[in-house]
């Protein structure tokens, strides 16, 4: 959006419970930064005290006359709330204050439509929108509809409506066709980098996730002061000390309230850390919000099935904040590191942390699969880092390093293959093996 007509909004926020009121502050902080990286000038704030909220409208009468009242003085035509809204309450809305209406989800849809660049990237947000948007469709063409009339006229509205809601649902099942091919390929990449242990980084947006990967690497991605700069995610390779090596993988950040919609088309990216060795859980240590960001981003690891593996906290942007604040969060985290992406001694001493863990108690050895087991050697490819792979005698010899997390059904796995004479261990087991 162009600088010279950014568009003018208003943000709303609702307090439900008393003494809430700087984690209101904060939240609306956070949402005028998200307003910001959609281009537009937040002119104006609008807060609910706490009490029951007016169904129809989530806000009561009073405010929504506040709402328009502000909007005429500061010449607003957009009002952003911080929860989720009902169709029914965007209608009533937008017809009482005179202003368009979005609620966050919205909001940060329009922001990833926006940053995306990458075909994976445009197919998951656009199948976001779209499941967004089809519960929504619902009246939008009652101005057609009639409860009487002649021959031809009765249930236009209903008849647009049920046509919307199937030309959706077909591009939805496209869509989710297209990202399956795309997750394909995905696939293929990941088992092409075998060989390497592999590093993902997650996080809160806006954390510092991307400039750390430059100073690892050298990449020299985009990075930016807003929330969700980067979408699309990057892997490099990372030389570390005595001649070890690693991939390192970025990916996209995550915020508190994000929609389910994004967490569901998002997946097939967010499978890239599902895959890693170790999670680098990176977090703003000047954020005054760092428990909350801490407490967002394990959830949603939660929800996707990446908290059981190993994972280091990086508390990052450590540069903007005191030594007593510093000594005081790693009281509290003792399992952090404390650094800053924009100090090169910082960058050596992460990397030789990701090492140390990496081969903390890893278990390195070789079996031998005959050519026929298919099955076997794909179920190994999925639990453990293969090395490599050679031909010897018609049997697949493998060699690979495992994760102490992992070993119990690796063992099962070979158990059962060796019960029916297929693989021959070979090579002794090495532990803390260096990746």
């Amino acid at each position: 959006m162009s600088a010279r007509r950014r568009e003018r909004a208003i943000v709303v926020g609702v307090s439900r419970r008393r003494g809430d009121a700087s984690e209101i502050d904060e939240h609306l902080e956070e949402l005028e930064r998200l307003a910001d990286t959609a281009g537009a000038a937040v002119v104006g704030r609008i807060v609910q005290d706490r009490g029951q909220v007016t169904p129809g409208t989530l806000i009561r009468r009073g405010k929504v006359e506040e709402l328009k009242a502000l909007a005429d003085e500061t010449g607003a035509g957009l009002a952003i709330f911080d929860e989720d809204l009902s169709p029914a309450q965007v209608r009533n809305l937008e017809k009482d204050a005179g202003v368009t209406v979005l609620d966050r989800s919205a909001l940060i849809l329009d922001i990833f439509a926006r940053r995306a660049r990458s075909r994976e990237a445009r197919t998951q947000v656009e199948l976001a929108q779209l499941r967004y948007l089809l519960p929504r469709l619902t009246r939008q063409w009652s101005h057609l509809s009639r409860q009487a009339g002649g021959i031809g006229q009765r249930g236009v509205g209903e008849t647009q409506l049920e046509t919307d809601r199937r030309l959706i649902r077909r591009r939805i099942a496209r869509l989710e066709s297209d990202l399956a091919a795309i997750e394909t390929e995905r696939r293929e990449r990941r088992k092409g980098r075998t060989g390497l242990p592999r590093v993902a980084l997650a996080g809160y947006t806006n954390a510092g996730k991307s400039t750390l990967l430059n100073l690892l690497t050298g990449a020299g991605t985009f990075v930016e002061d807003r929330l969700f700069a980067t979408l699309d995610p990057l892997v490099r390779r990372c030389e570390a000390p005595g001649g070890a090596a690693f991939l390192l993988i970025d990916t996209v950040g995550f915020i508190r309230k994000l929609p389910h919609h994004l967490v569901a088309s998002f997946r097939s990216t967010l499978e890239e850390a599902m895959d890693a060795d170790l999670l680098l859980h990176v977090v703003d240590a000047s954020s005054p919000a760092l428990e909350d960001h801490l407490e967002t981003t394990c959830r949603t690891l939660e929800s996707l099935g990446l908290a059981e593996g190993r994972m280091l906290v990086v508390l990052n942007k450590c540069d903007q904040v005191s030594h007593a604040e510093v000594e005081r969060l790693l009281a509290t985290h003792p399992e952090a590191l404390a650094v800053s992406a924009l100090r090169a001694e910082d960058g050596a001493r992460l990397r030789e942390a990701i090492v140390a863990t990496l081969g903390a108690g890893a278990i390195e050895e070789t079996v031998s699969l005959a050519a026929d087991e298919g099955g076997v050697l794909a179920e190994l490819f999925r639990l453990v880092r293969v090395i490599g792979t050679s031909v010897n005698d018609g049997h697949i010899e493998v060699r690979f390093r495992s994760r102490p997390e992992n070993r119990e059904r690796v063992a099962r796995l070979l158990a059962g293959a060796r019960e029916a004479g297929t693989p021959r261990p070979r090579a002794a087991t090495r532990r803390g093996s260096a990746p």
